[in-house]
């Protein structure tokens, strides 16, 4: 199948991924964005940019007219937060769009998260598209949202208003990568990274344009109608596999020794107290966060879109995470050449 799509969150990673990935298969692509500034980039790869919001029913209509998919890769991010935000932009936005692909006739592929599972993820056996997903507290507004959003697209897709299919990714990493090199990278290049009980855990962590490859591959797959795909697994990262690609993407020596528990643990509590006092109050949230996927192993299985898809990931890390950490120096790097 080859046609004309129209993709939300364009200019983040995962949605310019998603662009790349579509133009090289002879898509015609046409990207929603909230504006022009930063987006000459995607015009200068022959895709089409629509001028548009999640919050503007409207322009979604005229972006999406016309369109055989629309790939849904646009949110909200963050811990903590304002729900009415989260609520206005991945649960209301995610509305709109659903109708506007009802009424061009256009398939949709969603792009939720693995943070619909909370902390229900570290299960006894691994984590898979048939796995509870849980009522989660009402401090994780963006997980609750997610779900919500989810409820949105499969409600029309069980009244018949729509095709549609969703992808779960967790933590990604790549080109353009705003969330991962940006929370790791400062600490990386300190040359100081511990590894918290031994750094033989997986992480969870995937290669964003496989979630790219495997939105495609729903798109584009008949049986995917109505059904959610983790795309989670690709291959197995740890954290000394992460700071020996840190060590040649960053150019930097980096003194990894191993640590206990305990004192990781106290370690992640005590930079969490740190950024707070800094005024880093959003990185300071996700301390807890990064401290569990560094120490507990990858627990999600992509085994159905392998299966059902046809999924078949070839970024490995050593060479992924390299150039995502280099991208991410490259980009983070002032006009002195200081970082």
């Amino acid at each position: 199948m080859i046609g004309r799509a129209l993709v939300t969150g364009a200019t983040g990673m995962l949605g310019s991924y998603i662009v790349e990935t579509l133009r090289e298969r002879g898509w015609s692509v046409r990207a929603l964005v909230r504006t022009r500034a930063g987006a000459a980039w995607l015009e200068e790869r022959g895709v089409c940019v629509a001028q548009g919001r999640l919050e503007d029913p409207a322009s979604l209509m005229a972006a999406a007219r016309g369109q055989d998919v629309v790939f849904h890769a646009a949110a909200a991010i963050g811990s903590g937060g304002d729900w009415a935000r989260f609520e206005r932009a991945n649960v209301e936005g995610t509305l709109h769009l659903v109708d506007a692909a009802c009424a061009s006739g256009a398939r949709l592929v969603h792009v939720s998260s693995t943070a619909v599972y909370g902390s229900a993820r570290y299960a006894a056996a691994p984590t898979d598209e048939d796995g509870h997903v849980p009522a989660l507290p009402e401090r994780d507004v963006y997980g609750r949202s997610k779900q919500a959003a989810e409820s949105v697209v499969l409600g029309a897709v069980r009244h018949g208003r729509l095709w549609a299919s969703i992808v779960r990714p967790p933590v990604m990493y790549g080109l353009r990568d705003r969330q991962f090199a940006p929370r790791v990278g400062p600490v990386l290049m300190r040359g100081f990274f511990p590894r918290i009980a031994g750094g033989r855990t997986t992480l969870t962590l995937v290669h964003a344009r496989h979630v790219a490859e495997g939105a495609v591959l729903a798109a584009t797959t008949e049986a995917a109608r109505g059904r959610t795909y983790l795309l989670t697994d690709d291959f197995p990262v740890t954290t000394g596999d992460l700071v020996a690609a840190a060590e040649v993407g960053l150019g930097r020596r980096i003194v990894s020794p191993a640590l206990p528990m305990t004192i990781g643990r106290l370690g992640f509590c005590a930079l969490a107290g740190a950024l707070f006092l800094a005024g880093r109050a959003s990185l300071a949230r996700h301390a807890s966060g990064t401290l569990a996927m560094l120490t507990r192993d990858n627990p999600f299985d992509s085994s159905r879109a392998r299966r059902e898809l046809g999924w078949t990931p070839w970024i490995e890390p050593r060479v992924g995470l390299v150039d995502a950490l280099r991208d991410w120096a490259s980009r983070s790097t002032d006009s002195d050449g200081r970082t």
